[in-house]
């Protein structure tokens, strides 16, 4: 009779972004946008496009965050990458800031903001690994 071993289950670790640090993190990108500069146009198009009442909801802390979604925290989680990012390669915080709205050769041309704003979760990632690769990929 063959022997039949049996390991354990192994549940991956959880991806899931939580309520609580979606939470956090739209608090943290609103500060950003203030930083970046970025107009209301602006932060909606790197949300993933949100109905206008929705954004203000969310801007105001008054968000359903339950209702958040995914692919809003994805995109969320890209913009906290892309902060940490920019705090890694300028150690003064303004230039990071100002980096944003800069012409780039890695784009283009064009600024990593304005590569951002083309809308697709796609850009935010490839502004997000340039700057892996550039501090070291940590």
């Amino acid at each position: 009779m063959p022997v039949t071993l049996h390991e354990p289950e192994r549940r991956p670790k959880s991806t899931a972004i939580t309520d609580e640090e979606t939470g956090a993190m739209l608090r943290a990108f609103f500060n950003l946008a203030d930083r970046w500069a970025l107009s209301d146009r602006e932060a909606r198009i790197l949300l993933g496009q949100p109905a206008a009442r929705t954004f203000a909801r969310w801007k105001s802390g008054a968000a359903d965050l339950s209702r958040v979604p995914h692919d809003t925290r994805q995109r969320l989680s890209m913009l906290m990458g892309i902060h940490k990012g920019l705090r890694y390669m300028f150690r003064e915080p303004e230039r990071g800031y100002a980096w944003m709205r800069k012409a780039n050769r890695a784009f283009a041309g064009q600024s990593a903001l304005e590569r951002m704003l083309s809308g697709e979760i796609v850009d935010l990632a490839t502004v997000r690994f340039y700057l892996d690769a550039e501090v070291g990929g940590w």
